[in-house]
């Protein structure tokens, strides 16, 4: 009987190993594509985009500040197809998405939902990778200089 036990507990943690790397994988190719689509319009935005959405989104592209966001987006989605420096690529693409949730939110609410994928694997992969963040989210740090 505890044979029994000990294999469901095995198989289970066997599957569930395949949750992060699964999850990283798929935010990264969701980030090099949107990153390289930012670049190169391979996919064409929708006609029927609110005006006020437009316009944001020209004066953002004007300023070079999408051209900033989609290089890190492509910059991170390479990182994490590469499994290099994974915490230091979500700490990275952390205030994009909140730019871009924020952003969705306010002016399309109804393009939302890539935006909303985005965040559920960066929060996933956050949470499994949590033991890189301990240091960085301790109120206080002793560190002794010698």
């Amino acid at each position: 009987m505890e044979t029994s036990t000990q294999t469901g507990s095995t198989e289970r943690k066997t599957t569930a190993r395949f949750l992060p790397p699964t999850a990283r994988i798929l935010l990264a190719l969701f980030l090099l594509f949107s990153g390289l689509n930012g670049f190169f319009q391979f996919v064409p935005p929708p006609k029927d985009l609110p005006e006020d959405f437009v316009k944001i989104t020209g004066a953002l592209m004007q300023a070079g500040y999408l051209q900033v966001v989609f290089g890190t987006m492509v910059l991170v989605g390479l990182l994490l197809l590469v499994n290099r420096f994974v915490p230091l690529a979500l700490a990275l693409f952390a205030p994009i998405l909140v730019g871009i949730i924020t952003f969705h939110i306010r002016m399309s609410p109804s393009t939302i939902g890539p935006a909303i994928f985005m965040l559920a694997l960066e929060l996933f992969l956050a949470w499994a990778y949590r033991d890189a963040f301990r240091a960085m989210l301790k109120a206080r740090v002793f560190h002794s200089v010698k």
